[in-house]
């Protein structure tokens, strides 16, 4: 008898059904009047004395295994029943999954590459981690030179024992890997992170964004470079764009000037952002200086090039009327959340 009532146990632990009526089936086998527990309970007292009470027990715990097992049946095909209701009522709302945003620095840098892209500039990438070679010595940085300080550079130690590594300080250095590794004509951009140890302010930061342009090829003049850089400023800040270019120095450039969009003097933070001049620095150019050209390779009598560098964050805060570049690293949901209309 106790046999049967483990044979009995083990059945209803795999028991499976797929409609409410094999439930109601099942609970009439089991607790139905003249079902299987009425029949073992009506035997109990056939049961020899020495068996009984192990019999009671074991019977007991069918009976509450029978119970626990329909209810767990009926409940699992009433979710069931839910969830197919659920999906074929049409009537019911939907759920709202709200979109997120691109990201301004994101926005700003896709249009400056498409604007580039629409005049035949190809798209460069290179490593955030670069040698001396790339970073400075291929682009005429004396040994002397103050970038090569600590205050301006993130040095990184290298664990192969060669000399130290750096964190890029600009994506020219991706236009030396590109010099190096093809010959002219040579007409593209390098758009990327970069690194400088400086104060944290709302006019710069340690961390920023640029794209950095390059043409090679045979009579490549300044004319050339500043026709280009007045259609990027047409296409990008409008027909009636005001920009001027200022001499100023870098070593892998020669000539080299300063690029500045007007930003204007109409309130208190034009004046902290332009420090009262009205006008925002955006971008360095100038010509290739003929020893960077020999140092990747490239007659420099033969050829010439201009190069030309931009922060995006400048630029975008231009674009949107930001006048904290440290918005664009705080990742504040409200702030993001104001360019969705932008996606």
């Amino acid at each position: 008898m106790i046999e049967q009532l483990q044979q009995y146990k083990e059945e209803l632990e795999k028991v499976a059904v797929k409609s409410a009526e094999e439930v109601e089936q099942l609970r009439i086998k089991y607790l139905g009047q003249k079902g299987v527990l009425k029949e073992l309970f009506g035997a109990f007292k056939s049961v020899p004395n020495e068996q009984k009470k192990e019999f009671g027990k074991q019977l007991n715990e069918l009976k509450n295994l029978a119970q626990e097992k329909i209810l767990e049946l009926k409940s699992s095909l009433s979710d069931q029943g839910e969830e197919a209701r659920a999906v074929n009522d049409l009537t019911l709302p939907g759920n709202y999954k709200e979109l997120g945003a691109r990201h301004p620095i994101s926005l700003v840098r896709q249009e400056i590459i498409d604007i580039f892209a629409g005049i035949g500039f190809s798209i460069s990438e290179g490593p955030e981690v670069e040698d001396d070679w790339h970073n400075f010595t291929a682009l005429n940085f004396p040994e002397e030179h103050p970038a090569r300080d600590m205050q301006d550079t993130f040095f990184v130690e290298n664990k192969n024992g060669e000399e130290d590594l750096v964190l890029r300080t600009h994506t020219s250095s991706v236009q030396v890997r590109i010099m190096e590794g093809g010959k002219p004509p040579i007409r593209t951009i390098s758009p990327g992170k970069v690194f400088r140890n400086e104060a944290i302010s709302a006019r710069s930061h340690c961390i920023f964004h640029q794209i950095e342009g390059l043409y090679i090829d045979k009579g490549v003049s300044f004319a050339d470079l500043m026709q280009t850089l007045q259609y990027f400023a047409s296409e990008f800040f409008g027909p009636k764009a005001k920009i001027r270019m200022r001499p100023s120095y870098f070593p892998f450039t020669e000539p080299s000037a300063e690029v500045d969009v007007w930003w204007g003097l109409e309130n208190e933070s034009d004046y902290r952002i332009t420090k009262g001049t009205g006008w925002l620095e955006i971008m360095g150019c100038g010509m290739v200086d003929p020893n960077v050209l020999t140092n990747c390779g490239i007659d420099p009598n033969e050829y010439s090039g201009y190069a030309f560098g931009m922060g995006i964050e400048r630029i975008a805060m231009n674009r949107y009327g930001v006048d904290d570049i440290r918005m664009f690293f705080e990742n504040d949901i409200r702030f993001l959340k104001q360019f969705k209309s932008a996606f």
